[in-house]
């Protein structure tokens, strides 16, 4: 993946008369650092929420003699641990853009926020409506923190994507675990920002909910269950609460950009590899793999597994040196931050915030809002099937209709 040869085109607010308050829920993972410096160009407000010790560290940099570099560095700093990179990014975003440009500071706030607690949520949204007086766009961008990796105990925080087979999650506690905390992040989380920035939205008698999934929530992916199952879940709820929110005048868009943004710019965990899925063995192209690869290339001294060498994978249809070395542990849980140089990081978000700004606000946004061609022919594509199978049995589905009197069934009077 590289960045585009052509120039990137402006971005394309909707025409507003005043500046919009943003709500962005993640604002310290790669997509929401980049929204967050995009609409603060424009000239709307912000509201960042990060989780709880980011706002700590923030706080810690703004306090130092050269903020972020002090913290990252040297004997009483961060230094380089997992997800450092990504803290540095947001902190650095913060004290070097933000802080010193008089008017993003002035429209911006930095509020914490831990979405698995309820009280949290209501704070930060009230924090906002202090500040700004109203909140016009919640952007729900799902992620993980990024200051807890620095701790011993960062392995056990929640997983944006979790990939293993539904034999694979189901093999220990741990994995089961793995399970519980996906729908936390990716489906109770969001739930409760939106519950708790309801009412500020239905005594304004406006607003716009964008929630971010991915195509994975119309196509179910092998070896990524778990993780369709929670966008799905996500997708359902709000595809019902549209409904109830429509005669308040509150819209709600879901957006749905290709598998790589919510990957590769996100914690990633793999349950142990079953030698039974095995890409040895198993014909399916599962998301192990095709991820795998992915992070090989993007890392080049990724550390090889044990097990790829092990005779009870090999049939000699598929020599055990052309299997990613990335996720394919078949004894522990690997946890991978993908490390994306900043142009290909760049190139990778550039879609989809183009996609955010186009409808964030817009008078009729639409409901689902699917970024970039490969992402919008892969939909058409699953439609297709869908509409060609109930083609297929159309006469099967309608013969079982039951008659209203009930005969048929000694129902009758």
């Amino acid at each position: 993946m590289t960045a585009p040869s052509s120039p990137t085109p402006p971005l394309q607010f909707p025409s507003h008369p005043h500046p919009r308050t943003w709500f962005l829920t993640s604002a310290a993972s790669a997509l929401g650092i980049a929204v967050a410096r995009a609409v603060l160009a424009h000239g709307d407000d912000t509201v960042l929420c990060v989780e709880p010790e980011e706002l700590s560290l923030l706080t810690r940099a703004r306090g130092l003699t050269n903020g972020h570099k002090t913290l990252f560095s040297g004997s009483n700093g961060l230094g380089a641990g997992p997800g450092s990179e990504r803290a540095e990014e947001f902190v650095r975003f913060v004290t070097d853009e933000v802080d010193t440009v008089e008017e993003w500071r002035t429209r911006c706030r930095v509020v914490g926020l831990d979405g698995s607690i309820i009280g949290q949520c209501q704070a930060a949204v009230a924090q906002a409506v202090v500040a700004f007086g109203k909140i016009d766009i919640l952007f729900c961008c799902s992620s993980e923190g990024t200051f807890l990796f620095h701790s011993p105990d960062y392995r056990s925080l929640p997983d944006l994507a979790v990939i293993g087979t539904v034999e694979e999650l189901a093999a220990c506690p741990r994995t089961l675990t793995l399970i519980r905390e996906q729908f936390e992040t990716n489906f109770f989380s969001p739930v409760n920002i939106i519950k708790a920035a309801l009412p500020a939205m239905r005594e304004k008698r406006a607003g716009h909910i964008i929630v971010l999934t991915g195509i994975t929530s119309h196509l179910g992916t092998p070896g990524l269950g778990i993780y369709c199952a929670s966008g799905w879940a996500l997708e359902g709820f709000c595809d019902s609460l549209a409904y109830e929110i429509a005669p308040f005048n509150i819209k709600m868009t879901i957006l749905q950009p290709n598998l790589e943004i919510n990957v590769l710019t996100n914690k990633v965990s793999s349950a142990p590899l079953l030698p039974a899925y095995s890409p040895l063995t198993h014909p399916a192209p599962l998301s192990r793999s095709i991820i795998g690869g992915l992070l090989d290339r993007l890392s080049p001294d990724a550390p090889s597994s044990p097990s790829h060498e092990s005779s009870s994978f090999t049939d000699g249809s598929l020599p055990s040196e052309h299997l990613p070395q990335s996720l394919h542990s078949t004894d522990k849980i690997e946890i991978v931050y993908p490390s994306l140089p900043p142009e290909m990081k760049s190139a990778l978000l550039a879609e989809t915030i183009h996609a955010l700004v186009a409808v964030g606000g817009h008078e009729n946004p639409p409901g689902r809002h699917i970024v970039g061609f490969e992402a919008v022919a892969s939909v058409k594509e699953k439609l297709k099937t869908v509409s060609e199978e109930l083609e297929d049995f159309v006469e099967v589905s309608a013969a079982v209709d039951i008659e209203e009197s009930g005969e048929e069934y000694g129902t009758g009077g």
